[in-house]
């Protein structure tokens, strides 16, 4: 329960003002709400299942307390990641002839390889060795981050005020990073 809850929100959090969400929105601007939303969904399933997988096995091969320590360095390093922030270029934005749903599935499954999310989700796996409870969690957490750009999308067409976006999230990744790494020293 505790992996399924701490995944959920970490990844939305996380998800806050990163490029895929800003794809999200712009997806939702010219396709239909619910395909835009079943294409993320499924892209989403895929990716974190593959990001679940590796962090299970990553944690039978690293002591528990290193472990602890490269997970609460990498948090730090999402945090430093948010404040940097995500661009977005014109090529995820653009559909193609493959569907909408197809489009917007494989967009982000492209777009989520090597972001921060999906290294927050492998970290997430190797801490919790909750196989179902992250990927669910996780896959949950991003949907719901971005069912929020696909409304903004919808009603207002404008983004979130993104330094205020930028600057909590930044703070929540860095705390729990910190907290990690101190549980493990300690």
């Amino acid at each position: 329960m505790l992996s399924s809850v701490s995944s959920f929100f970490l990844i939305a959090i996380a998800e806050m003002g990163d490029k895929t969400q800003l794809v999200a929105l712009s997806f939702a601007t010219k396709y239909k709400p619910a395909k835009v939303l079943l294409g993320i969904f499924i892209g989403t399933i895929v990716v974190h299942l593959f990001s679940v997988i590796i962090g299970e096995r990553v944690s039978a091969l690293i002591p528990l307390n290193y472990l602890k320590i490269l997970i609460g360095l990498s948090f730090v390093g999402f945090g430093i990641w948010t404040l940097k922030g995500d661009s977005c270029n014109e090529k995820e934005k653009k559909g193609n002839k493959l569907g909408t749903v197809l489009t917007v599935a494989i967009a982000f499954f492209l777009a989520e390889l090597g972001d921060k999310t999906q290294l927050a989700t492998i970290s997430l796996a190797a801490q919790y060795h909750s196989f179902i409870g992250v990927w669910l969690g996780s896959t949950f957490g991003m949907v719901a981050a971005d069912g929020i750009a696909i409304v903004v999308g919808i009603i207002a067409g404008k983004k979130l005020p993104e330094k205020l976006i930028k600057y909590v999230s930044t703070a929540i990744f860095i705390i729990f990073g910190a907290w990690i790494i101190i549980d493990a020293v300690i």
